[in-house]
């Protein structure tokens, strides 16, 4: 069967190409929030969202920062090097905190409702 072929059967039978369903793929994109990393610091420090939100951390300083969960409630990210970004969608309620592992004095804390 061509390429073509498949991706039509895949499509009549509901699915996108990449495996989401089509209402999956026809929902509103998730809520997503911003945080900084800037001046050695995660900027906000806290802060609390909704189910289903991602959260994008952005490097803004000229060294690297590695965005790790305490007691790896989600995984790390590679060093982050400037301007480079890391995102964590969280589908669970709860609270994650989370340091910068190459500067464990960087703390954030993520609240999901």
């Amino acid at each position: 069967m061509s390429a073509w072929a498949s991706m039509g059967v895949a499509l009549l039978l509901g699915f996108a190409v990449n495996g989401a369903s089509a209402a999956e793929a026809n929902a509103p994109p998730a809520k997503v929030m911003q945080v900084d990393i800037r001046n050695f610091a995660f900027a906000p420090h806290s802060i609390t969202v909704p189910v289903g939100t991602r959260v994008n951390w952005t490097n803004k300083d000229d060294e690297p920062h590695r965005v790790t969960s305490t007691g790896n409630q989600f995984v790390a990210s590679q060093a982050l090097d400037t301007g480079d970004s890391y995102a964590v969608t969280f589908a669970k309620p709860g609270t994650y905190a989370y340091y910068c592992s190459i500067h464990p004095m960087m703390v954030g804390t993520i609240i999901v409702q």
